[in-house]
């Protein structure tokens, strides 16, 4: 039996950015990725992993708007609640987030460790920002991360395995890994 205490985090995976009449370049990487992610939440929830999904959730006229990024994901709007293209269960965790990383001025720290959690496993859009922000946050936060590279995406394939080859082989490893859903799972085993 595995002595690691997982989660698994879902970085925003929304419905503007899934499911939006006007999709987004990373549409159709981030559609690609949900049969992992939901086979991967399936079997946490299985095994009384918590499940976690942090998504974008800003204001109107928020700082991040002033660069060259368009609003998106508002509070409050159905584009920035999670995709129905994934399972979703009454134990999941909803976890909206004004800025990148799903650490940053939330309760996910308190809410990890209420659950004992000391890995998690990192999944979502987009991989070279809201999933890296996360991860290294975690690692941050004194928590082990795995980005799950079959469950994650960005706009372009290359920017995705651009990153995740910077850390495949680290110095942090086995504290930060890169590594698919089913070799998670075997961790699991």
């Amino acid at each position: 039996m595995c002595s690691m205490k997982p989660a698994v985090i879902v970085i925003d995976m929304v419905k503007e950015s899934l499911d939006s009449s006007h999709p987004e370049l990373i549409t159709p990487f981030a559609r690609a990725i949900v049969p992992a992610i939901n086979r991967l939440t399936e079997e946490a929830r299985k095994r009384s992993i918590p499940v976690i999904f942090s998504t974008d959730s800003f204001l109107e006229g928020d700082f991040i708007f002033k660069g060259r990024m368009k609003e998106r994901s508002i509070r409050g709007t159905e584009g920035a609640e999670v995709t129905d293209l994934l399972v979703q269960a009454p134990t999941d965790i909803w976890l909206p987030k004004r800025r990148f990383s799903a650490f940053f001025k939330t309760d996910l720290d308190q809410t990890l460790r209420l659950y004992g959690v000391d890995t998690v496993a990192v999944t979502g859009i987009t991989t070279h920002w809201c999933v890296l922000s996360t991860v290294l946050d975690a690692l941050a936060n004194d928590f082990a991360a795995f980005f799950i590279e079959d469950g994650c995406a960005s706009h372009k394939a290359e920017i995705h395995e651009n990153v995740l080859n910077c850390f495949r082989r680290n110095p942090l490893d086995p504290l930060l890994q890169v590594m698919t859903v089913d070799e998670f799972l075997q961790k699991l085993d």
